[in-house]
């Protein structure tokens, strides 16, 4: 599974200048306010610029300006190349992403906001890849300031010969590239942000839903039975692992039903061994839901290239946070998975290589380190990863 390697940030709210190795698994620890959720909002900005959703996504954020590094800095030099000298704010933002090919030096793509009246532009724009030591980069694609060129078979860098939108990246409009780039653009296009599930007495998941053939369980959990459904029918392993994962969870849980509603409507039910009668969706436990939910996505075999969770923690009995753990393990090798956490007792159950630590400077920028960067042996050898935190050995702490 081809994994994104590496991210450079400059300008994005507490993102100053942060350049993070990726990994096939990342739990970010740290403080609220620390930066955690804004690595998330990356991706999705990134996703975004790939699947021409950038427009839209950016106005949902409040905009360029809104969200440009905005810090009092005190470390001479620290903005000095970045920022307006007389407001202090970031003059731009952007972003450096870059994925491994087999064979291939990595495919590299490059993205910079700025803000423009009341709207913005992208200032700069390049896909490239290194092919020969010593030479150029070869360029996929390349913007600036709304002059775009991009690799034509035969013609090399060439004009857009359409209508083209200079609100939205250029990778999201080039008809055709090589298969490299084009893989790029698609796994970047598929991330998807689940921020903690909606269990409110009218939320979707508590409701029954239309039957279709759903491969994930949906943000809001608004897929969840025609999901489950769909992979007992198709995918009898994956869907014995979830029941599996959800007796290891709860001792008394024997199966899930899915009794119909009304033409096209399923509803979902679970069969408990201390009730004679099953229990509807709208009468399970807040932590019941958002675990079901959990272990459907992670079990899924229709995740995406890149999967972000923010809290999955919340509600859960701390038992079942070693579960977890497992599950998102096991996920990562299907998926890049990138989660945000304040559970220490999740932390518990992480290996050094998968937890990822967020702190402020004296002038509130995000910075981040690896924990297994850390000298941390000797202290492991008498506490556990979730001790060795609350101690303050990791960082992460207000």
């Amino acid at each position: 599974m081809s994994t994104f390697e590496r991210i450079h940030v400059q300008g994005f709210r507490r993102l100053n200048n942060v350049d993070l190795k990726l990994k096939p698994l990342n739990v970010m620890i740290g403080a609220n306010g620390s930066g955690k959720t804004s690595v998330l909002d990356v991706f999705t900005l990134l996703a975004a610029s790939a699947s021409g959703d950038l427009a839209e996504t950016i106005s949902d954020f409040g905009g360029v300006d809104g969200n440009l590094t905005n810090l009092s800095i005190t470390n001479a030099g620290t903005l000095i190349n970045l920022s307006d000298k007389n407001t202090g704010k970031a003059r731009f933002m952007s972003f450096d992403l870059a994925m491994p090919v087999t064979g291939h030096n990595p495919i590299d793509y490059q993205i910079s906001l700025s803000q423009k009246g009341a709207g913005y532009e992208i200032s700069n724009e390049l896909l490239s890849q290194q092919r020969k030591q010593n030479s150029s980069p070869f360029k996929h694609l390349e913007a600036y300031h709304g002059n775009v060129r991009y690799y034509a078979p035969q013609d090399g860098l060439q004009p857009p010969n359409w209508d083209y939108n200079e609100s939205e990246s250029a990778l999201s409009q080039v008809p055709k590239m090589f298969q490299e780039p084009e893989d790029f653009r698609k796994r970047l296009a598929s991330s998807t942000h689940y921020h903690v599930l909606d269990v409110s007495r009218r939320a979707p998941v508590r409701l029954p839903q239309q039957m279709r053939d759903a491969k994930l369980p949906g943000r809001d959990g608004e897929h969840l039975a025609s999901c489950l459904y769909t992979l007992s029918q198709t995918n009898r392993d994956a869907y014995d692992a979830i029941e599996d994962t959800l007796r290891a969870g709860f001792p008394s849980f024997e199966r899930l039903n899915f009794p119909p509603v009304a033409a096209g409507t399923l509803a979902m039910t679970w069969k408990d061994k201390t009730s004679n009668n099953p229990f509807f969706m709208n009468q399970l436990s807040e932590g019941t839901l958002r675990f079901l939910w959990l272990v459907t996505l992670l079990h899924s075999p229709g995740l995406t290239a890149v999967t972000l969770i923010d809290e999955p923690e919340v509600s859960l009995h701390p038992e079942l946070l070693s579960l977890l753990a497992d599950l998102m393990r096991e996920a990562s090798q299907r998926t890049q998975l990138i989660v945000a956490t304040h559970a220490d007792r999740l932390v518990r159950y992480l290996k050094p290589e998968e937890v990822l630590t967020m702190n402020l400077d004296d002038d509130g920028i995000a910075e981040m380190l690896w924990a297994d960067e850390l000298d941390l042996e000797e202290w492991l050898d008498e506490y556990t990863m979730d001790e060795v935190w609350r101690l303050g050995r990791m960082g992460g702490r207000p």
